[in-house]
């Protein structure tokens, strides 16, 4: 297994880092766990993704889209957050992820969070040009090449290839692309990924900053779980040297 193509491929991008790195992507990561009444199912999400929810700086009374919202942890936080006041969309074009993520919502918001919580089975690269200048605040959790599963499922790694962050990568950029066109201006994005190559993380929002120039900026984001790590744009939190946590890399736009 060490001999594959993901192996060679990592090895290359960490260099000798990468032997702890991927024995930490196959330990146990740590939970945060999120319980909004007693008579409601807990649900547990990575420390990491919970940091990553909470950068996007929801308040009460905003319109928010979580535009690849399940299995729906991300959207726990961000509908908690509004309390009951504003509106929170979200998607997620599979109609089984978005089956499990109606479930998750049911069973996990209190009523008076469920009710201004609204599911929907959108192309998200699309919300540009169907929801123009509509939020003020997007969470994109990109799919991306999830190499937590990927290295604890032989299956994924005997089919993973380059070519597939290559393809992940550009369908990154579209979304976020999306992303800037539906936020109103003063409007702001969290981009995260659970990736760990920069090609899916720093070099998409490269991209977005040239694409989009003039349009948004980066607002920088502030470490607070020790370990976690300053990229170009943005953060990354992994797991050998946050204590199990993530990955997860995020960053945050503002559309000026």
């Amino acid at each position: 297994m060490e001999h594959s193509q993901f192996f060679k491929y990592y090895q290359n991008l960490f260099g000798p880092r990468w032997n702890a790195l991927a024995l930490a992507l196959q330990g146990e990561s740590v939970y945060h766990k999120l319980q909004f009444a007693e008579n409601r199912e807990p649900y547990f999400l990575d420390e990491a993704s919970y940091f990553a929810a909470k950068q996007l700086g929801v308040l009460p009374g905003m319109e928010v889209l979580d535009m690849c919202a399940a299995p729906g942890g991300k959207t726990l936080v961000l509908a908690s957050a509004l309390a009951g006041a504003g509106s929170l969309q979200s998607n997620d074009r599979s109609l089984a992820r978005r089956q499990r993520l109606l479930r998750v919502l049911d069973d996990s918001l209190p009523e008076a969070s469920r009710k201004i919580v609204s599911v929907s089975g959108h192309d998200a690269s699309r919300f540009g040009l169907h929801r123009k200048e509509c939020y003020d605040r997007i969470l994109l959790d990109a799919p991306c090449s999830s190499e937590r599963h990927v290295i604890a499922s032989p299956a994924h790694l005997a089919e993973w290839s380059e070519k597939r962050i290559k393809r992940l990568s550009q369908e990154q950029g579209a979304l976020l692309a999306a992303a800037v066109d539906a936020a109103r201006p003063g409007g702001q994005i969290v981009y995260s990924t659970c990736a760990l190559s920069p090609a899916e993380n720093d070099d998409v929002v490269r991209k977005i900053l040239k694409k989009r120039a003039g349009v948004i900026r980066v607002v920088p984001l502030t470490p607070e779980i020790e370990g976690t790590e300053k990229t170009e744009f943005g953060l990354h939190l992994l797991p050998d040297t946050c204590g199990g946590r993530g990955p997860i890399f995020c960053a945050k736009l503002e559309k000026v």
